[in-house]
C-alpha cells in the first residue's frame, strides 16, 4: 500500500483530502494528513486518512514523516515548501505542491535528474488547472489548422449559484489572508497586441476588465502576475 503525505490542512486542502480519499480503494493508497493543528481534522479520520501533529521547522519531526511516504504533497506557504523540498531530496521522495515555482529550486534541478525524482509545482486551480485547460484548448486549435493570434484566460474561485446565499456573493475557500491581499505576488507582466505590458501592484486594479460570462452576466478580471514566462511553454 503506498503512503500521501499530505502536509498543510487548510481551507485549500479539504476538497484535495475528499478526492483522493475516494480514489484510495482503488489504487491502495493511506493517506497522512500532518498539520501543526489536528484539533478540525478528528472527523475526517477513518481506515485510510489518519492525522498527525505536524512541525515543518522541526527537523525530526519532518524527516519521520517524510521518510515513510512515497509521494508528498505540500500545501504549506510557499515560504515554507524549501523545509519539505531539502528533506524529500534528503530520503528521495517525489514532491507536489500548487505553488508557483520558487527560484531557488532551479538549485535542485541536477540532483532530482541523477535521482529520477519528480518536484512538480502549480498543480492547484490557479496556477495548475489554467495550464491544463489553455494548453488543451490551444493544442486542439492548432491540430485543426488554426492560427492563434490572441490568447487571453481568466480564472476565478466563483461561488456555484445554488450556494450563493449571502450579500457579498463570495465565499472564502482559501486563506482569507491571501484573498485580500491578492495582487501582491509581484508586477503583472503580459503581451497584448504585440506590446509589453508591466503593471505593478499599485496601479493593477485600476486596469481591470469586464468579461461577461452567458446566463452568469459580468464580471471584473485583472492581470495576474508574470505571463510571459509560460510563452514558450505553450508554444
Amino acid at each position: 500500500m503506498k503512503t500521501i503525505l499530505i502536509i498543510g490542512a487548510g481551507r485549500s486542502t479539504s476538497a484535495m483530502i475528499n478526492y483522493l480519499e475516494k480514489q484510495a480503494f482503488n489504487y491502495h493508497w493511506k493517506i497522512v494528513v500532518a498539520d501543526k493543528e489536528t484539533e478540525h481534522l478528528k472527523n475526517i479520520v477513518n481506515d485510510i486518512v489518519s492525522v498527525t501533529n505536524f512541525d515543518v521547522k522541526d527537523d525530526l519531526c519532518r524527516e519521520d514523516e517524510i521518510k515513510r511516504a512515497d509521494l508528498v504533497i505540500s500545501m504549506l506557504p510557499v515560504r515554507f515548501h524549501k523545509f519539505v523540498a531539502k528533506t524529500c531530496l534528503k530520503f528521495s521522495k517525489n514532491l507536489l505542491t500548487a505553488s508557483y515555482e520558487p527560484a531557488d529550486w532551479k538549485d535542485f534541478s541536477n540532483e532530482l535528474e541523477e535521482k529520477g525524482l519528480l518536484f512538480l509545482n502549480e498543480m492547484g486551480v490557479d496556477p495548475g488547472l489554467d495550464h491544463m485547460s489553455a494548453k488543451k484548448i490551444i493544442d486542439r486549435l492548432k491540430n485543426q489548422g488554426h492560427e492563434l493570434l490572441c490568447f487571453e484566460t481568466f480564472t476565478g474561485g466563483l461561488v456555484a449559484p445554488e450556494s450563493d446565499n449571502n450579500p457579498w456573493n463570495y465565499k472564502i475557500s482559501w486563506n482569507p489572508r491571501n484573498v485580500v491581499l491578492a495582487g501582491q505576488g509581484g508586477p503583472a507582466k503580459f503581451r497584448q497586441e504585440g506590446k509589453y505590458k508591466y503593471i505593478p501592484y499599485n496601479r493593477l486594479f485600476r486596469r481591470t476588465e469586464l468579461i461577461e460570462i452567458k446566463g452568469f452576466g459580468k464580471f471584473e478580471g485583472y492581470a495576474n502576475r508574470d505571463s510571459l514566462k509560460y510563452i514558450n511553454k505553450y508554444n
